[in-house]
């Protein structure tokens, strides 16, 4: 892996999140987890860039996230479609799910990312947030995306170093 700059990866946070997916892992290697994330995003807030990200309550990666520092962000290719899907509906409570989706876990510095990553985003979180319903301009939001009333959690981290696989 080579370490870059942000402004150096060409694919649009849109296309990164919302079509390739992410892996959120927060721990280190005697423990850590990770889930599976279509919802987040780049950009520069507050003179610096940071990656948002979003975690329900009882996701096992938010207890993680919540005690550590760091989290990373990774997006792996096309061909570990599957393993991303294993981890967005397995629980790290309940099984190795790392080890059941085939990954090799791999530090990065101050947290746990994977060796199949493309790109791995190593972030200090900065901020966090709970969707508050009452802020919901469009409405439908609540009734389509918090039919539970599981509002998610908003971290928001400075991207400290960007690690691309060469």
């Amino acid at each position: 892996m080579k370490i870059t700059d942000i402004r150096e990866v060409k694919e649009s946070a849109t296309v990164l999140f919302d079509e390739k997916w992410a892996l959120i892992t927060a721990g280190n290697k005697e423990s850590f987890n990770t889930m599976t994330a279509s919802w987040g995003g780049l950009g520069e807030l507050w003179n610096k860039d940071v990656c948002f990200v979003f975690i329900r309550p009882q996701r096992y990666t938010y207890e993680f996230t919540e005690r550590e520092e760091y989290f990373t962000v990774s997006f792996l290719p096309e061909e570990y479609r599957k393993a991303l899907t294993f981890c967005g509906r397995n629980s790290g409570r309940d099984c190795n799910k790392v080890k059941e989706a085939g990954l090799t876990p791999a530090g990065f510095e101050k947290s746990m990312g994977f060796e199949e990553s493309e790109i791995t985003l190593l972030c200090r979180k900065l901020y966090h947030q709970d969707i508050n319903p009452e802020g919901l301009v469009d409405k439908s939001i609540d009734s389509t995306c918090y039919s539970d009333k599981d509002y998610h959690r908003m971290y928001i981290g400075e991207i400290v170093k960007v690690f691309i696989k060469e």
